[in-house]
Protein backbone atom coordinates (compact mmCIF):
# COMPACT_ATOMS: atom_id res chain seq x y z
CA UNK A 1 0.00 0.00 0.00
CA UNK A 2 1.60 3.32 -0.94
CA UNK A 3 2.35 5.69 2.15
CA UNK A 4 0.60 9.36 1.05
CA UNK A 5 2.48 12.14 1.54
CA UNK A 6 2.18 13.92 4.85
CA UNK A 7 1.02 17.70 4.24
CA UNK A 8 1.27 20.27 7.07
CA UNK A 9 -0.92 23.35 7.30
CA UNK A 10 0.25 26.57 9.04
CA UNK A 11 -3.33 27.74 9.39
CA UNK A 12 -5.17 31.02 9.15
CA UNK A 13 -9.25 31.78 9.31
CA UNK A 14 -10.24 30.94 6.97
CA UNK A 15 -8.43 27.99 6.27
CA UNK A 16 -7.08 26.82 2.48
CA UNK A 17 -9.87 24.86 0.43
CA UNK A 18 -7.59 21.74 0.04
CA UNK A 19 -10.18 19.46 -1.52
CA UNK A 20 -9.09 18.60 -4.52
CA UNK A 21 -6.26 17.19 -2.25
CA UNK A 22 -8.74 14.10 -0.70
CA UNK A 23 -7.20 11.31 -0.94
CA UNK A 24 -3.96 12.41 -2.37
CA UNK A 25 -2.06 13.58 0.92
CA UNK A 26 -2.45 13.10 4.44
CA UNK A 27 -3.50 16.47 5.46
CA UNK A 28 -2.73 17.79 9.33
CA UNK A 29 -3.24 21.06 10.61
CA UNK A 30 -1.37 23.23 13.16
CA UNK A 31 -1.69 25.91 14.71
CA UNK A 32 1.95 27.87 15.38
CA UNK A 33 2.29 26.35 19.17
CA UNK A 34 2.78 22.99 17.84
CA UNK A 35 4.45 23.67 14.57
CA UNK A 36 7.72 22.41 16.33
CA UNK A 37 6.56 19.03 17.15
CA UNK A 38 5.00 18.41 14.12
CA UNK A 39 7.45 19.18 11.34
CA UNK A 40 9.68 16.21 11.91
CA UNK A 41 6.76 14.03 10.29
CA UNK A 42 5.97 16.33 7.55
CA UNK A 43 6.86 15.75 3.74
CA UNK A 44 5.75 19.71 2.76
CA UNK A 45 4.65 22.43 4.54
CA UNK A 46 2.17 25.14 3.39
CA UNK A 47 2.20 28.84 5.25
CA UNK A 48 -1.23 29.47 5.09
CA UNK A 49 -0.54 32.30 7.89
CA UNK A 50 1.63 33.74 5.63
CA UNK A 51 1.91 36.75 8.78
CA UNK A 52 3.36 34.51 11.44
CA UNK A 53 7.11 34.41 12.21
CA UNK A 54 6.71 30.73 13.84
CA UNK A 55 8.65 28.49 10.68
CA UNK A 56 11.66 31.18 11.14
CA UNK A 57 11.49 29.94 15.09
CA UNK A 58 10.91 26.33 14.63
CA UNK A 59 12.71 25.42 11.43
CA UNK A 60 16.42 25.24 14.02
CA UNK A 61 14.97 22.41 15.73
CA UNK A 62 15.99 18.53 16.02
CA UNK A 63 14.65 15.95 13.76
CA UNK A 64 14.00 16.03 9.62
CA UNK A 65 12.41 18.20 7.61
CA UNK A 66 9.54 18.71 4.53
CA UNK A 67 11.49 18.69 1.54
CA UNK A 68 9.58 21.27 0.29
CA UNK A 69 7.93 24.94 1.67
CA UNK A 70 5.58 26.77 0.21
CA UNK A 71 4.28 29.99 1.24
CA UNK A 72 0.80 31.39 0.22
CA UNK A 73 3.01 35.46 -0.11
CA UNK A 74 4.84 37.10 -2.30
CA UNK A 75 7.42 37.76 0.55
CA UNK A 76 9.62 34.92 1.91
CA UNK A 77 10.83 37.07 5.38
CA UNK A 78 9.13 35.74 7.50
CA UNK A 79 10.11 32.34 7.52
CA UNK A 80 13.74 32.25 6.44
CA UNK A 81 16.09 31.30 8.74
CA UNK A 82 19.70 30.68 8.14
CA UNK A 83 19.20 26.63 9.26
CA UNK A 84 16.33 26.65 6.43
CA UNK A 85 18.55 28.65 3.58
CA UNK A 86 21.32 25.79 3.95
CA UNK A 87 19.11 23.52 3.82
CA UNK A 88 17.84 21.21 0.64
CA UNK A 89 14.45 22.19 1.39
CA UNK A 90 12.75 23.69 -1.83
CA UNK A 91 10.68 26.96 -1.26
CA UNK A 92 8.00 28.63 -3.20
CA UNK A 93 5.74 31.34 -2.98
CA UNK A 94 2.49 33.13 -4.38
CA UNK A 95 4.35 34.99 -6.69
CA UNK A 96 1.79 35.67 -9.60
CA UNK A 97 -1.29 36.03 -7.15
CA UNK A 98 -0.92 39.89 -6.37
CA UNK A 99 0.85 41.29 -9.15
CA UNK A 100 -2.13 43.22 -10.76
CA UNK A 101 -4.24 44.06 -8.00
CA UNK A 102 -1.34 45.42 -6.37
CA UNK A 103 -0.90 47.59 -9.50
CA UNK A 104 -4.12 48.64 -9.53
CA UNK A 105 -4.10 50.08 -6.08
CA UNK A 106 -0.96 52.32 -6.69
CA UNK A 107 -2.93 53.56 -9.77
CA UNK A 108 -5.85 54.24 -7.68
CA UNK A 109 -3.49 56.00 -4.72
CA UNK A 110 -1.89 58.04 -7.44
CA UNK A 111 -5.01 59.21 -9.31
CA UNK A 112 -6.54 59.77 -6.12
CA UNK A 113 -3.77 62.06 -4.67
CA UNK A 114 -3.18 63.96 -8.14
CA UNK A 115 -7.29 64.92 -7.83
CA UNK A 116 -7.29 65.80 -4.11
CA UNK A 117 -9.81 62.90 -3.19
CA UNK A 118 -9.07 63.00 0.25
CA UNK A 119 -10.12 66.43 0.94
CA UNK A 120 -13.14 66.06 -1.67
CA UNK A 121 -14.57 63.28 1.18
CA UNK A 122 -13.88 65.13 3.67
CA UNK A 123 -15.08 68.62 2.30
CA UNK A 124 -18.16 66.75 1.50
CA UNK A 125 -18.80 65.12 5.10
CA UNK A 126 -18.26 68.97 6.33
CA UNK A 127 -21.12 69.84 4.01
CA UNK A 128 -18.62 72.46 2.18
CA UNK A 129 -18.25 73.50 -1.04
CA UNK A 130 -14.59 74.66 -2.06
CA UNK A 131 -13.61 74.34 -5.72
CA UNK A 132 -9.87 73.35 -6.11
CA UNK A 133 -7.69 72.05 -9.21
CA UNK A 134 -6.26 68.79 -9.68
CA UNK A 135 -3.23 67.66 -10.86
CA UNK A 136 -2.67 66.01 -14.26
CA UNK A 137 -1.20 62.50 -14.30
CA UNK A 138 -0.37 62.16 -17.54
CA UNK A 139 3.25 63.13 -18.10
CA UNK A 140 4.54 62.80 -14.87
CA UNK A 141 7.68 60.62 -13.53
CA UNK A 142 7.38 57.60 -11.66
CA UNK A 143 10.10 55.31 -10.30
CA UNK A 144 9.51 51.97 -8.79
CA UNK A 145 11.70 49.95 -6.63
CA UNK A 146 11.72 46.49 -7.51
CA UNK A 147 11.60 44.63 -10.42
CA UNK A 148 9.71 41.49 -10.34
CA UNK A 149 6.93 40.99 -11.20
CA UNK A 150 4.38 43.44 -9.41
CA UNK A 151 6.85 46.32 -9.98
CA UNK A 152 6.87 45.52 -13.37
CA UNK A 153 2.99 45.90 -13.17
CA UNK A 154 2.84 48.86 -11.52
CA UNK A 155 5.18 50.01 -14.11
CA UNK A 156 2.44 48.60 -17.25
CA UNK A 157 -0.10 49.86 -15.20
CA UNK A 158 0.87 53.36 -14.41
CA UNK A 159 2.38 54.09 -18.07
CA UNK A 160 -1.18 53.64 -18.95
CA UNK A 161 -1.92 56.41 -17.51
CA UNK A 162 0.57 58.47 -19.40
CA UNK A 163 3.34 57.98 -16.41
CA UNK A 164 6.39 57.61 -17.63
CA UNK A 165 7.73 55.02 -15.20
CA UNK A 166 11.21 53.89 -14.41
CA UNK A 167 12.10 50.65 -12.99
CA UNK A 168 14.87 49.90 -10.59
CA UNK A 169 16.28 46.22 -9.98
CA UNK A 170 19.06 44.90 -8.13
CA UNK A 171 20.78 44.70 -11.28
CA UNK A 172 20.41 46.71 -14.58
CA UNK A 173 19.29 44.84 -17.80
CA UNK A 174 17.43 45.61 -20.71
CA UNK A 175 14.26 48.15 -19.05
CA UNK A 176 15.30 48.06 -15.90
CA UNK A 177 18.22 50.56 -13.99
CA UNK A 178 20.40 49.45 -11.45
CA UNK A 179 20.75 50.56 -7.93
CA UNK A 180 23.46 53.05 -9.04
CA UNK A 181 20.55 54.87 -10.96
CA UNK A 182 18.45 55.29 -8.33
CA UNK A 183 19.09 58.17 -6.78
CA UNK A 184 18.69 60.35 -9.95
CA UNK A 185 15.05 58.67 -11.03
CA UNK A 186 14.02 59.19 -7.43
CA UNK A 187 15.07 63.00 -7.29
CA UNK A 188 12.90 63.30 -11.01
CA UNK A 189 9.80 61.45 -9.58
CA UNK A 190 6.73 62.53 -8.90
CA UNK A 191 5.76 59.06 -7.51
CA UNK A 192 8.17 57.08 -5.46
CA UNK A 193 6.46 53.73 -5.54
CA UNK A 194 8.87 50.87 -3.16
CA UNK A 195 8.16 47.23 -4.23
CA UNK A 196 10.98 45.33 -3.29
CA UNK A 197 11.44 42.54 -1.59
CA UNK A 198 13.32 42.18 2.20
CA UNK A 199 16.39 41.62 1.96
CA UNK A 200 19.92 42.90 3.74
CA UNK A 201 20.30 45.22 0.44
CA UNK A 202 16.95 46.95 1.02
CA UNK A 203 16.27 46.78 4.80
CA UNK A 204 15.63 50.34 5.79
CA UNK A 205 16.80 51.45 2.25
CA UNK A 206 14.50 54.50 2.13
CA UNK A 207 16.21 56.41 5.14
CA UNK A 208 17.33 59.99 5.33
CA UNK A 209 19.43 60.22 2.06
CA UNK A 210 16.67 58.60 -0.12
CA UNK A 211 13.95 61.00 1.53
CA UNK A 212 16.34 63.57 0.80
CA UNK A 213 16.77 63.29 -2.62
CA UNK A 214 13.21 63.69 -3.20
CA UNK A 215 11.31 66.31 -4.73
CA UNK A 216 9.64 68.55 -2.32
CA UNK A 217 6.66 68.01 -4.52
CA UNK A 218 6.94 63.97 -4.59
CA UNK A 219 4.16 61.56 -3.11
CA UNK A 220 6.02 58.28 -1.56
CA UNK A 221 4.00 55.18 -1.61
CA UNK A 222 4.81 51.48 0.05
CA UNK A 223 3.32 48.00 -1.15
CA UNK A 224 6.37 46.32 -0.52
CA UNK A 225 7.75 45.66 2.93
CA UNK A 226 7.16 47.93 6.04
CA UNK A 227 11.05 47.49 6.78
CA UNK A 228 11.75 48.72 3.96
CA UNK A 229 11.15 51.99 5.15
CA UNK A 230 12.81 54.01 8.15
CA UNK A 231 9.49 55.02 9.38
CA UNK A 232 11.07 57.65 12.06
CA UNK A 233 13.09 58.94 8.77
CA UNK A 234 9.31 59.37 7.14
CA UNK A 235 7.86 60.54 9.99
CA UNK A 236 10.37 63.87 10.07
CA UNK A 237 10.14 63.87 6.15
CA UNK A 238 6.16 64.52 6.59
CA UNK A 239 6.43 66.48 9.37
CA UNK A 240 9.23 68.88 7.83
CA UNK A 241 7.32 68.96 4.16
CA UNK A 242 10.75 67.16 2.65
CA UNK A 243 8.00 65.64 0.54
CA UNK A 244 4.68 66.20 -0.31
CA UNK A 245 2.80 63.08 1.09
CA UNK A 246 2.88 59.32 1.63
CA UNK A 247 0.64 56.05 1.61
CA UNK A 248 2.16 52.94 3.23
CA UNK A 249 0.29 49.96 3.23
CA UNK A 250 2.49 47.84 5.11
CA UNK A 251 4.53 48.68 8.54
CA UNK A 252 7.45 46.96 10.49
CA UNK A 253 4.74 45.95 13.22
CA UNK A 254 1.51 45.11 12.10
CA UNK A 255 -1.47 45.44 12.82
CA UNK A 256 -0.09 49.06 13.12
CA UNK A 257 -0.73 49.73 17.20
CA UNK A 258 -3.38 52.43 18.13
CA UNK A 259 -0.72 54.47 19.54
CA UNK A 260 1.58 54.74 16.74
CA UNK A 261 2.28 58.11 15.68
CA UNK A 262 2.18 57.32 12.31
CA UNK A 263 -1.77 56.99 12.35
CA UNK A 264 -1.91 61.28 12.93
CA UNK A 265 1.23 62.25 10.30
CA UNK A 266 0.13 65.17 7.84
CA UNK A 267 -0.11 63.84 4.21
CA UNK A 268 0.29 60.03 5.27
CA UNK A 269 -2.99 57.24 3.69
CA UNK A 270 -2.60 54.69 5.92
CA UNK A 271 -4.07 51.06 4.61
CA UNK A 272 -4.18 47.93 6.91
CA UNK A 273 -1.66 45.50 4.51
CA UNK A 274 -4.53 45.19 1.21
CA UNK A 275 -2.94 46.38 -1.76
CA UNK A 276 -2.61 43.37 -2.83
CA UNK A 277 -6.08 41.21 -1.53
CA UNK A 278 -9.03 41.08 -3.97
CA UNK A 279 -12.22 39.35 -4.25
CA UNK A 280 -11.48 35.46 -4.19
CA UNK A 281 -7.66 36.20 -3.46
CA UNK A 282 -7.55 33.22 -1.18
CA UNK A 283 -9.14 31.06 -3.49
CA UNK A 284 -6.88 31.67 -6.36
CA UNK A 285 -3.91 31.15 -3.24
CA UNK A 286 -5.59 27.53 -2.61
CA UNK A 287 -5.98 26.62 -6.31
CA UNK A 288 -1.91 27.69 -6.93
CA UNK A 289 -0.76 25.18 -4.19
CA UNK A 290 -3.17 23.10 -5.38
CA UNK A 291 -1.56 22.79 -8.78
CA UNK A 292 2.35 23.43 -7.29
CA UNK A 293 1.21 20.05 -4.94
CA UNK A 294 0.47 18.39 -8.25
CA UNK A 295 3.68 18.91 -9.10
CA UNK A 296 5.68 17.98 -6.78
CA UNK A 297 3.83 14.80 -6.19
CA UNK A 298 4.14 13.85 -9.62
CA UNK A 299 8.00 14.56 -9.19
CA UNK A 300 7.87 17.49 -11.79
CA UNK A 301 9.85 20.55 -11.20
CA UNK A 302 8.25 23.36 -9.44
CA UNK A 303 7.85 26.77 -10.46
CA UNK A 304 7.76 30.00 -8.40
CA UNK A 305 11.20 28.24 -6.57
CA UNK A 306 12.39 31.35 -4.06
CA UNK A 307 16.54 31.75 -4.43
CA UNK A 308 16.89 31.49 -1.10
CA UNK A 309 20.05 33.14 -0.21
CA UNK A 310 18.44 35.95 -2.24
CA UNK A 311 15.33 35.77 -0.70
CA UNK A 312 12.70 35.95 -3.55
CA UNK A 313 12.68 34.23 -6.78
CA UNK A 314 15.16 35.09 -10.02
CA UNK A 315 13.80 36.85 -12.58
CA UNK A 316 14.08 35.19 -16.02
Amino acid sequence: MTTLPTLLVLDAEPPPRLGRLTGRARIIHTDAAHLAERLPAADALLIWDFSSHAVREAWPGDGPRPRWVHTASAGVDHLMCPELASSDTVVTNARGIFDQPIAEYVAALVLAVAKDLPRTLELQRERSWRHREGRRVAGTRACVVGSGPIGRAIVRTLKALGVTAALVGRVPRTGVYGPADLDRLMSRADWVIAAAPLTDQTNRMFDTHRFGVMQPSAFFINVGRGQLVDEDVLAHALTHRWIAGAALDVFSTEPLPEDSPLWGLPGLIISPHMSGDTVGWRDELGAQFVELYERWAAGRSLVNVVDKKRGYVPGH
